[in-house]
This record gives C-alpha cells, sequence and structure tokens, in this order.
C-alpha cells in the first residue's frame, strides 16, 4: 500500500499531467476541500470530488492561461501530509507570467485525501490576476 506522502505527490502528478479522473479518485467521496478566504475563484469549504471539479479544478482558467501547481517539498507527519510549492500562471491580457508561494495542507484516511486546506497570499493572487 503507498504511503500517504506517496498518495499525495500520485495526486500533484495527476493534476499536472491532466489527469482529473485519477485526482478525483484519490478523494475521500466525503473530502472537505478549503480554499482560503479572498481567493478569487472560490473562498470557504466545498465537499466531496464533485464539488471539487466543479467550483475549484473547472475555474482555474479563470486566475489566467497555463495555470499550474509545482510542488517543490512533501513533508509528511502521520495522516498530514504538506505540499509547498507555488501556483504560476500567464496573465490573460498581458500575457506575463504569474507566481505566487502557496502551501496545502492534506489529511488522508484509508489510503484516500479526506481534507485539504489551502494557504496562499489572496492579496498577492488578486494583484497579480487584475
Amino acid at each position: 500500500m503507498a504511503t500517504n506522502k506517496e498518495i499525495v505527490e500520485a495526486a500533484y502528478a495527476g493534476f499536472a499531467n491532466g489527469d482529473v479522473p485519477a485526482v478525483l479518485g484519490l478523494m475521500d467521496p466525503k473530502i472537505a476541500w478549503t480554499e482560503a478566504e479572498g481567493f478569487p475563484i472560490y473562498s470557504g469549504t466545498l465537499v466531496g470530488p464533485q464539488a471539487v471539479l466543479e467550483g475549484v479544478f473547472m475555474r482555474l482558467g479563470e486566475i489566467g492561461d497555463n495555470f499550474s501547481v509545482v510542488p517543490q517539498q512533501f513533508i509528511a507527519d502521520g495522516d498530514t501530509v504538506v505540499a509547498i510549492g507555488t501556483y504560476s500562471w500567464n496573465h490573460k491580457k498581458s500575457g506575463e507570467p504569474a507566481e505566487v508561494k502557496m502551501a496545502h495542507v492534506l489529511t488522508l484516511a484509508d489510503g484516500k485525501i479526506t481534507r485539504f486546506q489551502q494557504h496562499v497570499d489572496t492579496a498577492r493572487v488578486r494583484d497579480l490576476i487584475a
């Protein structure tokens, strides 16, 4: 059985490769996915993979073109894995590259991601997409 860290690494790799069904498959049916207060596309908690797909994944293009999440480090402690990295994209109007640091805290149980908490400078994101 994969470790919690390996499961989270697989989720980010799947997202990077555009394999959204694989990412959704790693989520618990009742995942609680929390986007940071003030994040431009959604603030608050969504429940369930379908809600995450519709409320977050399908809306990332609103931030900019070529949106990506690039984790540089994964830290695992028991049922918690923290991913530290950056969001990057191209500004929708100017095409200029933009980047902001992020941290995600994920909780797992029985091989599934049960909770996701986003940490990001939401004011900086809003400034970079304006």
